[in-house]
């Protein structure tokens, strides 16, 4: 009976409070603020000081108690739009659900945190920590399938974004499994993918002997490209990116007019300290311009990070790569297998081309190839000139070859050395050869042999003006100070230097013919003018062929009339 009696007691005081609480609010908002205050989580809910309950939260904390009921009796104005005026009254009009907003803060955090996990895995990645790496990639998957499958559209995509970087990423870190290779700045994954392997069959195949013949050379500058590499903190992987830039020819010359053993613009080499003029081109000097690749190669890295996308921004230009990746819906999909797709196509091939070289070369016999031994490096002494020489003379000084100091000295662009001071490279054992003999090799200069004179006319350009008199472009080019030969005009005179290989030319036209003067003393009473009209002349011709600067004249003066 005494529990009857408690029941009672305790369904008359529920049935109070429903009450009271309906009597506050008007009808219309009784299910929206019942709603408001039930679906709320656990966590958001306190107490305030007077026993209130009170909602923890940016956006709505309400206060409901007996004494705020009581003042709103009967009022006009809902309770909680005195407590938060308008704002709370819209919240609860569009029934505001407080738990929602907590999970979708609470979802956005896990793929905040998935995304932290796919870099360290990156991070790992790249430091050959394998295993470490996909502990990661599956804290970061485990992550993203808490995420509700009705959130928002924009916490969804991240979702599917993140699940699409986390398996590729699986993928590839188990591909790579059975090989890293390591240097001192980083190491170089080699990822043995379909890209990769097409390109290791195309070398098996077509390019066989392109691939041998490039190793082959390679033994020419290597040493020297992996010193510098070392002393520079980069993979000494990288000494094998001419194989694919150049096949190691030092004067690999391609359809961009990229140049040398690691294939740079003019501007690009110019940004980099490679310098280009009449007499000498840097990017065919094997030293200078690995110096000058170390240095943009640093500088790519500083930009991207990983090795695959700074291979990629070397092949097609850092703005082409940055575009690509600014065009990517998120920041973080900048991996070279994130963008390849989308770089240009001799790219897409050019970084798996890369990795296909160092895993052949790694492992020959496994891809089928017999290597043998590279060629030996190149040795040699620098001699300093002071003036120029051609090396046709410095061959016969020293006793050599005219072909050996040109692949020594691959930079002179005529075989002659630039005015001032020049660093020369000569075999072994004859800097001093030359050093003794040197005095008695007059410097060099342009021949002082016949030249014509020839005003350029419509259509013509240097390669028909050389063939008409049987002289070399080079030449017309060096007598003018030519840089690019399309640049000449219509009335430009040229100087052509005759090699006597030509056409059969009168002698008295090989130079200009000097002008014939007559001699004519002045008389009382002359003037320029009279002078001029008397031998068929101008003012301006007798002026300039006697260097006068006035129309004065003496008598008994004697002039030089053109």
């Amino acid at each position: 009976m005494l529990g009857d009696r408690f029941s009672v007691k305790l369904i008359s005081l529920l049935i109070s409070v429903f009450l009271l609480v309906s009597a506050c609010a008007p009808v219309s908002h009784k299910q929206n603020l019942n709603h408001a205050l039930v679906s709320t989580t656990p966590k958001e809910i306190d107490k305030d000081v007077n026993g209130s309950s009170v909602i923890l939260g940016d956006d709505l904390p309400l206060h409901a108690n007996e004494a705020t009921c009581s003042e709103n009796k009967g009022a006009e104005v809902p309770f909680f739009e005195k407590i938060r005026g308008k704002e709370a009254v819209e919240y609860l009009e569009n029934d505001y659900d407080f738990s929602r907003k907590y999970d979708l803060e609470r979802y956005q955090r896990m793929l905040d945190t998935a995304l932290e996990l796919c870099k360290t895995a990156q991070e790992l990645w790249g430091k050959g920590k394998l295993n470490d790496a996909l502990n990661a990639l599956d804290e970061a998957y485990a992550l993203i399938l808490k995420v509700d499958p009705d959130s928002k559209p924009e916490l969804l995509q991240q979702k599917e974004d993140l699940r699409f970087l986390i398996a590729k990423r699986v993928m590839e870190i188990h591909a790579s499994r059975f090989t890293v290779a390591n240097g001192l700045h980083g190491e170089i994954p080699l990822i043995l993918n379909k890209e990769v392997m097409e390109e290791i069959k195309r070398f098996q195949g077509p390019e066989r002997s392109f691939f041998l013949a490039a190793y082959r050379r390679s033994g020419r500058y290597r040493p020297m490209i992996v010193k510098a590499l070392k002393e520079a903190g980069l993979p000494e992987e990288l000494s094998w990116l001419p194989l694919i830039e150049s096949g190691f020819k030092v004067r690999a010359l391609s359809r961009a007019r990229a140049l040398g053993l690691w294939q740079f613009i003019a501007s690009t080499g110019y940004k980099f300290g490679l310098n280009r003029n009449t007499w000498i081109d840097e990017r065919l000097d094997p030293e200078k311009s690995t110096r000058a690749a170390i240095q943009y190669l640093t500088e790519l890295h500083k930009i991207f990070g990983d090795w695959m996308t700074v291979l990629a921004a070397y092949n097609c230009g850092e703005g082409t790569v940055l575009r690509v990746i600014r065009k990517q819906r998120i920041n973080y999909l900048d991996h070279f297998w994130d963008l390849y797709q989308m770089l240009p196509r001799e790219t897409v091939r050019y970084v798996p081309r890369f990795i296909a070289t160092l895993l052949i070369v790694k492992e020959p016999e496994k891809f089928g190839f017999t290597l043998g031994e590279p060629e030996p490096a190149l040795t040699f002494e620098k001699v300093e000139l002071k003036k120029q020489l051609h090396l046709a003379q410095i061959a016969e000084a020293i006793g050599v070859s005219k072909k050996v100091l040109k692949e020594l000295n691959p930079e002179l662009r005529y075989q002659i050395t630039p005015p001032g001071s020049y660093a020369l490279r000569v075999p072994v054992g004859k800097k001093e050869v030359l050093l003794a003999k040197l005095e008695e090799i007059d410097s060099w200069s342009l021949p002082k042999k016949a030249f014509v004179y020839h005003k350029v006319r419509r259509g013509e350009t240097l390669s028909s003006i050389a063939l008409r008199y049987g002289a070399r472009i080079r030449d017309i080019e060096l007598a003018n100070n030519i840089r690019h030969r399309n640049l000449i005009r219509v009335g430009q005179t040229l100087k052509v230097p005759l090699t006597g290989k030509g056409p059969n030319i009168p002698r008295q036209l090989y130079a200009k013919k000097k002008k014939k003067f007559k001699r004519y003393v002045v008389q009382r009473g002359d003037s320029l003018w009279l002078i001029a009209r008397k031998f068929n002349t101008s003012v301006t011709s007798i002026k300039k062929a006697n260097g006068l600067r006035s129309n004065c004249l003496s008598v008994g003066q004697v002039l030089k009339i053109p």
